[in-house]
């Protein structure tokens, strides 16, 4: 019923009971949620490191060898830069569940996969590369899409109603 006092009723407790899994309070208390939630995280955070390694290996690349133009040179360090500085930014806001994380995740996961799929052919093929980038990426973005994952990263009012 819509009551609009906090007071609890015995057909309270009974609804409580009869609630889908699928809400935050069933869904949290599940460890499947919790392990999904960690798997999330953690990714995002090794996925921030080796972007963060990559710019490290650009710049020596930059300082010991000598680019056919410093200018491309600087600016895809720049770029990676940027995009070292937006993972790190998901990655810590995913600790924190906020909502807007979980979008900015899966654009990531897309712009990786994006990759994924073009170290799989062409001339320079790569498909351990691609192998790398492309699990991660399905793997974050299946469980982001999970229902009580996507319930976790959304705002206390935007949550469905437990009763």
């Amino acid at each position: 019923m819509n009551r609009r006092d906090d007071t609890p009723h015995d057909d309270d407790a009974s609804a409580r009971r009869d609630a889908p899994e699928s809400t935050l309070e069933g869904a949290s208390g599940h460890g499947g949620v919790r392990a999904a939630l960690a798997v999330v995280s953690v990714l995002l955070f090794l996925e921030a490191a080796v972007v963060t390694a990559l710019v490290v290996w650009l710049v020596i690349d930059l300082v010991s060898l000598e680019p056919s133009s410093y200018v491309t040179a600087i600016a895809l360090i720049a770029l990676v830069v940027i995009g070292a500085i937006w993972v790190w930014a998901v990655a810590i806001a995913s600790l924190r569940r906020a909502p807007w994380s979980r979008a900015a995740a899966i654009v990531w996961q897309v712009l990786q996969l994006s990759v994924a799929v073009g170290a799989f052919q062409g001339l320079f093929a790569r498909a351990d590369v691609g192998w790398a980038l492309l699990v991660p990426a399905v793997t974050i973005v299946g469980l982001l899409l999970w229902t009580p994952v996507r319930i976790a990263y959304s705002r206390p009012d935007d949550r469905p109603d437990v009763a």
